[in-house]
This record gives C-alpha cells, structure tokens and sequence, in this order.
C-alpha cells in the first residue's frame, strides 16, 4: 500500500534546510517548495486575494494573508498574520508590501507544513509563552490606571468604592469575593462604568448630603 502525501512529507528530515532567528526555527519557503515538487510536480499554490485585488485581508486594525497549497486534489489552507521581526501583527496603516510579502512566504510555508513537511517544527508554537517584564510591567500599569479612573470618580462625586464595586459585581452577576476590591474590576466593568456614570452619580453620589 502506498505511503499518502501526509506519510511521505512528514517523513522527510529537514533539519538542514531550517534557519534560526530570534531564538525561532524557520523552515524557508524556497526549500519548502522545492521538496514538494521533488516529490509532487503538479502541485500548485494559491494566495487568496480580496474582492478588491488585495493580497492582505484587514479588519481595520491589523491584517493577516491567506494561502493555500494543493497537493494531489488536497488543499491545505493557512491563514497568517502580517508581523514584524518580534512576531507581533503590525497595524494596518503601518503594513508594507515588503511585510505582506514576507507574511504569505511564511503562510504557504505553513500550508505545506500541513501537509506534513516540516509538521514537527511548529509543535508548541501555539502554547501560551510566559509574559516579558515589559509586557508585565505594562499590565501592570493598565490595570492601575484603570483602578485611578475609578477612585478619582468616587472621590470627585462622593460616592463610597465599596457601593461602585457592590453595583457593579451585580450588573456583571460576578461575587464581590472574586473581585475583592475596585483595583481588580475587569475591562468589561470599566467600559460598562463608562457607559453608565450618570446612573452612578444619581443612585450612588453623597455629594448633596455632605
């Protein structure tokens, strides 16, 4: 019985075909493509456009490409964001065709990864990495700020954080333990509190008896 395409790629060693960057392995497009045609000359790709001829599709923020590889009547499909050298996506109005280029060279790469060349090299890509200090730091401030935002309201309207935080913990139907105090409110309390401060200020404000 013959070997399926996915038998036969994911087979293939590739480890002297891969590159290392930014403490990532890379397998790159050129070889990737080559062993395919090795194997399978009549395989094809596709890099999927928008109704407007755009390589990248966008959400308004960022944007991502996607591609596609036949093999034998399969087709494999990856959708990819467009990053810049940290791996992180790159605002849409900040996009190059370079950047765009690039994103679908390592898409089609890992559309033929699913088919089985070069699989093992991005087993655990998609687990969680452990946050940098920056990124720590930076949570870190959010989550104060947020807290201020919320002090400085109570403080300005005379209103008691424990009856903001009682409110609250009710609209979002979440126990008061669980949250504990006004520094922990999630952002969807905040953007609620947002939409909502009038109401606070007429039920909650003691600023008429003080």
């Amino acid at each position: 019985m013959s070997k399926s395409v996915f038998e036969t790629l994911n087979s293939v060693n590739v480890n002297h075909m891969v590159e290392k960057k930014n403490n990532l392995t890379y397998l790159s497009w050129s070889s990737a493509w080559e062993t395919v045609l090795k194997y399978y000359p009549e395989a094809n790709y596709e890099i999927y456009e928008t109704p407007n001829g755009m390589f990248y599709h966008t959400d308004g923020m960022t944007c991502w490409v996607k591609t596609g590889v036949t093999i034998e009547s399969i087709e494999r499909i990856e959708y990819l964001p467009v990053m810049d050298f940290r791996n992180k996506s790159i605002p849409v109005n900040a996009v190059t065709s370079i950047d765009v280029n690039k994103a679908i060279q390592r898409s089609l790469t890992k559309a033929i990864a699913r088919h089985g060349l070069g699989l093992y090299i991005y087993k655990g890509e998609d687990l969680p990495s452990e946050p940098t200090k920056e990124e720590v730091k930076a949570m870190k401030f959010v989550k104060n700020a947020k807290a201020s935002v919320l002090k400085a309201f109570c403080k300005e309207f005379v209103i008691d954080t424990n009856a903001l935080l009682d409110n609250l913990c009710t609209s979002f139907t979440v126990d008061k333990k669980d949250v504990k105090s006004i520094d922990n409110v999630s952002n969807e309390m905040i953007t609620f509190f947002e939409s909502n401060k009038q109401f606070y200020i007429d039920n909650l404000s003691l600023k008429d008896s003080v």
